[in-house]
C-alpha cells in the first residue's frame, strides 16, 4: 500500500473514488496511509440510487433498465466522477455485498469496478464467492487497489 502512494506521488497522479457497496472502505484504506494527502483527491459514497442520480448525474433510465449494479451504471459513475474530481485516476465501485439483496441474475458477491485514466475507461466484472459482507467488501477494495497499482505503473 505504501508503494502505491509512493508510485502515485512520484508520477504526480491524483486519485478519486466513488463507492457504493464498499461504503467508503477504499477511501478509508488509502487515507490510513501517511502521505495519502499528496495523491488522494476525492471520495464519494453514493450508496442509494437517489445519490447516484443526484450527485453523479447517472441517468435514472440507466438504473431503471440495467440496475445500479451493472456495467452501464459503473461506467457512468466513473465517467461522471472524473468530471467532478479532475483526478488522473478515477475508480467507481458498485455491487452486492450481501448477505441479502442478491438474485439469480445478480447474486451476492457480484461487483463492478470502473477505472478511468486519461480518456480510457475500463469496467471489470467480478464475482466474489464469499457469502460474508465484510469479506466481499475487503476483496473488492483489494481488487481496486491492484487495478490502481497496475495502471499507475
Amino acid at each position: 500500500m505504501k508503494s502505491l502512494i509512493r508510485i502515485l506521488t512520484k508520477k504526480k497522479l491524483k486519485i478519486s473514488f466513488v463507492e457504493s457497496c464498499t461504503g467508503g472502505m477504499l477511501a478509508s484504506t488509502i487515507t490510513s496511509i501517511s502521505g495519502a494527502s499528496k495523491v488522494f483527491n476525492l471520495g464519494l459514497v453514493t450508496y442509494s440510487n437517489q445519490a447516484k442520480i443526484k450527485v453523479l448525474k447517472v441517468n435514472k433510465n440507466i438504473i431503471k433498465k440495467y440496475g445500479a449494479v451493472s456495467y452501464e451504471c459503473c461506467y457512468t459513475m466513473v465517467k461522471n466522477l472524473s468530471k467532478i474530481s479532475k483526478a488522473n485516476i478515477n475508480i467507481s465501485i458498485t455491487g452486492i455485498a450481501g448477505p441479502k439483496g442478491g438474485t439469480k441474475k445478480k447474486p451476492v458477491g457480484l461487483v463492478y469496478i470502473g477505472v478511468k485514466k486519461g480518456n480510457k475507461i475500463q469496467v471489470n466484472k467480478y464475482f466474489f464467492k464469499s457469502k460474508k459482507r465484510s469479506s466481499i467488501q475487503r476483496a473488492t477494495v483489494k481488487k481496486a487497489l491492484d487495478l490502481i497499482l497496475r495502471i499507475a505503473k
